[in-house]
């Protein structure tokens, strides 16, 4: 594939950026005279010194660009080079698909009903009434329960679980041992100091393009919804409790973990292994680093870290002072034995 003619597909300037073929996309230390690479920051630069990539992607930085000219290595400077290098692995990286068509050993119930294109693999399991969109793709071992709709385009990859009545919209993608809409934990203590299983029979809805990682569990609630907005990001092993409500273009890292009717708005960051305790609710474009336990209510666009959570400047400070304490308890120690 020419460099010219990825540029211009992606409807980047050419100017007068000298062109060659490149045959794939590397990173700056491993990539050929054949290959792309990009630089994302200046901690980089002495790989950019030593590449043998054929041509970069680099920032909009007068450094960056000089050795680039210095070697003589055909380039391309944009805002933001990761994304740019995202799109252009997908032109020589594109999606494997399934052929259109439903596998023989896949077993759908009654009412099924099944758009254009979809394509259904080995030994999937569809329940009766479920409603699939055009396009879908549906990988080996799905099993997808009674009533539940799948929208147009959407992938679900293998060992994936869709429970009764959930509703997953367009364009979404679901990795291989996600569970959706199995039961909340539920349960009510009886006098005896037994546990009254209640019943769990809300919804989930899953809205447009929305990803959600591997092995990880969207519960429903027992009555409501359990939603999650469009285009929000799920990474692996999350666990989503009854209830939770995660607005828009969310991003949800590994091993978060939300209590029952937590309440996220648009844009929430929640960073590696946060924990977010029951009806909590986070605002708009906040941060929460890994790690982190939320207790209380979080105003919009703050950011926290700790346990319990607090703000990330008082956090650093704090975390000063906690080194200290041995040499601030000897200092007291000594002031008062003075006195």
């Amino acid at each position: 594939m020419r460099f010219h003619a990825i540029l211009q597909t992606l409807g980047i300037a050419i100017g007068d950026t000298p062109d060659l073929e490149l045959t794939g996309v590397n990173t700056l230390e491993q990539a050929q005279p054949t290959e792309l690479a990009f630089l994302e920051n200046k901690r980089f630069y002495p790989q950019l010194q030593t590449t043998q990539a054929g041509a970069l992607i680099l920032p909009q930085e007068a450094t960056a660009q000089k050795i680039a000219q210095e070697r003589q290595i055909p380039h391309v400077c944009v805002p933001n080079p990761r994304l740019l290098f995202a799109k252009v692995m997908t032109l020589f990286h594109p999606p494997r698909r399934l052929p259109p068509g439903i596998h023989p050993t896949a077993v759908l119930g009654e009412g099924v009903e099944i758009g254009q294109g979809v394509a259904i693999g080995a030994y999937v399991v569809i329940g009766n009434g479920v409603t699939i969109g055009k396009d879908v793709q549906i990988y080996p071992h799905v099993t997808i329960y009674d009533g539940a709709v799948i929208g147009d385009r959407t992938i679900i990859h293998s060992q994936c679980v869709i429970h009764s009545q959930c509703v997953i919209g367009a364009d979404c993608i679901l990795h291989s041992g996600a569970v959706i809409g199995d039961e909340g934990f539920g349960f009510v203590p009886q006098p005896d100091g037994t546990w009254w299983k209640m019943p769990q029979v809300g919804q989930v809805v899953i809205e447009d393009g929305v990803d959600i990682g591997c092995h990880t569990c969207i519960d429903r609630g027992a009555l409501g919804v359990t939603r999650i907005g469009k285009g929000t990001k799920i990474d692996n092993l999350v666990q989503i409790g009854h209830g939770c409500s995660i607005g828009e273009n969310c991003l949800l890292a590994g091993q978060v973990g939300l209590a029952g009717g937590v309440k996220l708005g648009r844009n929430v960051i929640l960073a590696g292994q946060v924990g977010v305790t029951n009806h909590v609710q986070i605002g708009d474009q906040s941060v929460i680093a890994a790690q982190s336990g939320v207790s209380e209510d979080v105003p919009p666009k703050s950011e926290l870290m700790g346990y319990p959570a607090f703000h990330s400047k008082d956090f650093f400070k704090a975390t000063v002072l906690f080194r200290r304490l041995p040499e601030l308890y000897k200092i007291i120690k000594q002031l008062q034995e003075k006195l």
